[in-house]
């Protein structure tokens, strides 16, 4: 789970990443310790990588706009990782994707953030 993680982080390296585990958007690293402090919510652990304690942090699916919109509204720019199958299905790991598309539907209210203000 940890090295599919890295990967959609490493394409997404300028964003918060909200990657999808089940009911919560979990978020690790330094998105964690970034996203608990604007959000005012707790950072636990979750595993070691080379080492070290994997800060995390999560909030769940069904209050995400909320914590999106507080995020974006802080400055940061979040990518969205949603989960493509039911963990209980997958084989191996569970299908994850990045897809814009797909997350400009869900969250279209969110790009009214992302608008440059211009003054005439």
């Amino acid at each position: 789970m940890m090295a599919q993680y890295l990967e959609i982080k490493s394409a997404n390296a300028d964003c918060l990443l909200f990657y999808r585990m089940g009911d919560f958007y979990e978020l690790f690293f330094a998105d964690a310790e970034a996203a608990s402090r604007v959000l005012g919510i707790a950072l636990t652990k979750r595993g070691r990588h080379q080492g070290e304690e994997i800060p995390m942090c999560g909030v769940p699916i069904h209050a995400s706009d909320q914590y999106l919109e507080r995020l974006i509204r802080a400055g940061h720019r979040v990518a969205i990782c949603e989960q493509l199958e039911d963990p209980a299905e997958a084989k191996k790991y569970v299908d994850r994707e990045w897809d814009p598309s797909r997350v400009a539907e869900r969250y279209e209210w969110l790009f009214r953030y992302d608008v440059t203000q211009v003054t005439i």
